[in-house]
C-alpha cells in the first residue's frame, strides 16, 4: 500500500494547484474537485475560503515520481 501525502500538484494546477492535489490524493478526476468549488463560492463564500486556507496551509507537491525521489538529477 502507497502512503499519499496531501499536496498542492504542480502538473495538474489552474491556480494553486489546490484541486489537482486533492484530485491526485482521492484518485479523483481534478474537474469533479473544480466543480466542487465553484458550486460552493456561488453557495456563499465557504468555497473561496477553504480554496485559499488549503493554498496557505499544503505544501507544493514533487513533480517527480515518489519511486525517483531517491535519485539525483542534474542538469
Amino acid at each position: 500500500m502507497s502512503h499519499k501525502t496531501l499536496m498542492r500538484s504542480k502538473t495538474d494546477s489552474k491556480i494553486a494547484g489546490i484541486c489537482g492535489g486533492l484530485g491526485e490524493f482521492f484518485d479523483v478526476d481534478s474537474n469533479v474537485f473544480r466543480i466542487f468549488f465553484v458550486l460552493m463560492l456561488l453557495c456563499g463564500s465557504l468555497g473561496f475560503w477553504f480554496y485559499i486556507v488549503c493554498w496557505i496551509i499544503l505544501p507544493v507537491g514533487n513533480s517527480l515520481p515518489n519511486d525517483n525521489d531517491n535519485y539525483n538529477y542534474t542538469r
